[in-house]
């Protein structure tokens, strides 16, 4: 899927009434990409410095006084050394988040190579930039944006680097909204709304960031100039500065002032959207009768046409009267084509419409099941895995990514998860130690750890019964062979070349009598199973054994435990 925006795209409150109710949602965040300082736009807009980044290096474009905003103009990149993968991480309560994003190129890094890149949102993969970018993307940049749900407390925006490009970003923005806005409560909150194009006909781009007339949700709307078709061209741009009732309510808050203006014209109105294939997309209409010359229903009726199949007949006054804003919406399935084509056909008088929005439906994506990613962060710290392997945002999605990088993930055996099936980081330099959270991994099946630094002890929690390799040779690991280890279905055992010591379980070593292959050797310590020495009866691992104390007792010598 290719999800690239070229439409320039803000936020806009979504009101219905005529003397509406404070907007009750309050979390938002304006992060200027790529900036050092705080700073307060001539929209009164607050931009915080760059915050909640996972790697990456700031830089600024190469021609500044080209770009009006400040937070237009710095920009933060990620190359190679901060990993393929790396994200935005932004704490946030539950809900549905308005997410927009600016991304520009102009040549900051003097090498006239666009980068190709992919951005994900929770998961899910959204936008696809693919160079060559068109020449004015490349020098002016583009807004994108889209309406996510955040379940998790925490909003991850992640960017994959394909080849060696470096992923960029100037701005981000983050506004919560109304959770049942845009028919969540028929569609689910298992979608994304990707924005293909929010049109105010009649009116030139406005909303929060461009103008500052208001959209409670942060929406900006542009003009449908460029997408009208055909003979609708020449389209007449009627507007009105008389109140529109009906706005600014619950959940999806439309501005009035999408309502204020509209285009008209005799005969078919016709708009030509830009899409991708294979998706399903929620269109939504506006309308308001803002000709004060249409008194009575009838005068003005149309059919709503997309992709030829006729959704509604429209009859503005009947259903509404004048001056109150009316609008319905319709899911395309399984759009075949690249364009979709929206016609309003006059049944009597000439049609009208007040704002047009198009949303590709984008399928959320599996996600790695909750306690694995707690697993996944915690060896994450524990391991001290370098930047450069790109261990940021989830471990195994989106599906259409690689995994953090020497990770394996499969699906679950009910389909609704991904997890962890095989870790392999044999000499990659770690120096931590083995977090007791491995045990979070119940489908691991392969662990290689070999030839770092590590050491500490082996987690009780390797005791996984669908562990069937592991190899954590050429360590420094210290303490006993846990018992644990015995439950789990292991076909290779390599412990060689570390610091451990006492007693080898027996059924441990019984893999190598089975057929599977088993090494221990290299550690002076260990002790109990050919060739390895006999165990001392008395004292093991520095310590008077169970089976000495038992001895001891028997005999009553009275002799005290010095291992306390």
């Amino acid at each position: 899927m290719s999800f690239l925006f070229l439409f320039l795209l803000s936020l806009a409150p979504l009101f219905h009434s005529s003397s509406p109710l404070p907007y009750p949602y309050n979390t938002s965040f304006h992060i200027d990409c790529g900036s050092s300082t705080p700073s307060t736009d001539s929209y009164n807009i607050s931009w915080l410095p760059d915050k909640f980044f996972t790697g990456g290096s700031t830089s600024v474009v190469s021609e500044p006084l080209h770009f009006h905003l400040q937070h237009e103009k710095t920009l933060r990149y990620f190359p190679l050394s901060s990993g393929k993968k790396n994200c935005y991480n932004i704490p946030l309560p539950a809900g549905r988040y308005y997410i927009r994003t600016f991304t520009v190129y102009d040549n900051y890094d003097g090498k006239s190579h666009s980068p190709s890149f992919d951005a994900s949102v929770e998961g899910t993969l959204v936008f696809s930039w693919r160079s060559p970018w068109p020449e004015s993307l490349t020098r002016d940049g583009a807004y994108s944006d889209l309406f996510a749900f955040v379940k998790d407390g925490q909003l991850d925006l992640c960017f994959y680097s394909i080849a060696t490009d470096p992923p960029v970003i100037a701005s981000l923005e983050v506004v919560q909204i109304d959770p049942l806005s845009y028919n969540s409560a028929q569609t689910g909150d298992s979608y994304i709304l990707v924005n293909y194009g929010r049109l105010s006909p009649g009116s030139s781009q406005w909303g929060p960031g461009f103008t500052s007339d208001p959209d409670a949700f942060g929406r900006s709307w542009q003009s449908d100039s460029d997408y009208r078709a055909g003979k609708s061209e020449s389209a007449k741009v009627i507007t009105t500065k008389e109140k529109i009732t009906g706005t600014e309510k619950a959940p999806n808050y439309f501005p009035m002032k999408l309502y204020q203006s509209a285009v008209t014209i005799e005969g078919r109105l016709e708009y030509e959207l830009p899409v991708d294939a294979k998706l399903d997309y929620l269109v939504w209409f506006h309308f308001a009768e803002i000709d004060s010359t249409v008194k009575k229903a009838g005068e003005r009726v149309f059919d709503v046409l997309v992709n030829d199949k006729n959704v509604s007949r429209v009859d503005i006054f009947k259903e509404v009267g004048s001056f109150v804003a009316y609008s319905l919406n319709y899911t395309e399935k399984n759009l075949s084509s690249s364009v979709l084509n929206v016609k309003l056909s006059p049944v009597a008088g000439a049609p009208l419409i007040c704002g047009l929005e198009n949303y590709a439906m984008v399928p959320a994506d599996l996600a790695t099941v909750p306690e694995q990613v707690v697993a996944m962060k915690a060896l994450k710290d524990s391991l001290c895995v370098p930047d450069r392997m790109g261990w940021n945002g989830d471990p195994c999605a989106p599906t259409d990514w690689d995994a953090w990088e020497g990770v394996t993930c499969h699906t679950n055996k009910n389909g609704t998860g991904l997890v962890i099936t095989q870790i392999e980081l044999g000499s990659q330099g770690l120096k931590g130690y083995i977090s007791e959270q491995i045990s979070l991994l119940s489908n691991l099946i392969n662990l290689n750890l070999s030839t770092n630094s590590l050491d500490g002890t082996l987690p009780i929690g390797l005791g996984q019964k669908s562990l069937a390799r592991l190899d954590l040779s050429d360590n420094q690991f210290s303490g006993s062979i846990p018992e644990s280890l015995t439950s789990s279905n292991l076909q290779l055992v390599r412990l060689n070349n570390n610091l451990l010591e006492g007693r080898v379980p027996e059924e441990l070593y019984s893999v190598g009598v089975h057929g599977g292959t088993i090494d221990l050797s290299g550690n002076k310590g260990l002790c109990g199973v050919p060739p390895l020495p006999d165990c001392p009866l008395f004292w093991e691992n520095g310590r008077l054994s169970k089976g000495g104390k038992i001895h001891l007792l028997r005999r009553g010598t009275g002799i005290k435990d010095r291992s306390h």
